[in-house]
């Protein structure tokens, strides 16, 4: 049953939003981060071919985990079906503008502004 699970993923990396599927995701080791492993991608036999899906296919290539900020992850859906992944710019989410979290969360010493 757990080879079954499939989790979609939507997160933000330099002014992109990203949206992945993974069968591993996790709170992990390192605070602060989500642990995600085991990156799904589409089939490379489809005639249709998804220019952000092959670009996420090549930056992702000999990835087995990576670790996202905690902030910069918008979304983890438990999903029944794989979609494909893809690459958009924030302002063009469904005409919704997404504002990340103000940079850094944690101020060294302990000094707020």
């Amino acid at each position: 049953m757990s080879d079954d699970l499939i989790y979609r993923v939507t997160f933000l990396s330099q002014g992109e939003v990203y949206e992945v599927y993974a069968r591993s995701v996790s709170q992990g080791g390192l605070l602060g981060f989500v642990e995600i492993g085991e990156l799904v991608f589409g089939e490379k036999t489809q005639v249709v071919v998804d220019p952000s899906e092959e670009r996420l296919q090549r930056e992702f290539s000999g990835v087995r985990r990576t670790y996202l900020p905690m902030h910069s992850v918008l979304r983890i859906d438990q999903v029944t079906k794989q979609g494909t992944a893809r690459i958009h710019d924030v302002e063009r989410r469904e005409n919704r503008k997404i504002t990340p979290f103000p940079m850094p969360i944690y101020t060294p010493g302990g000094e707020s502004q």
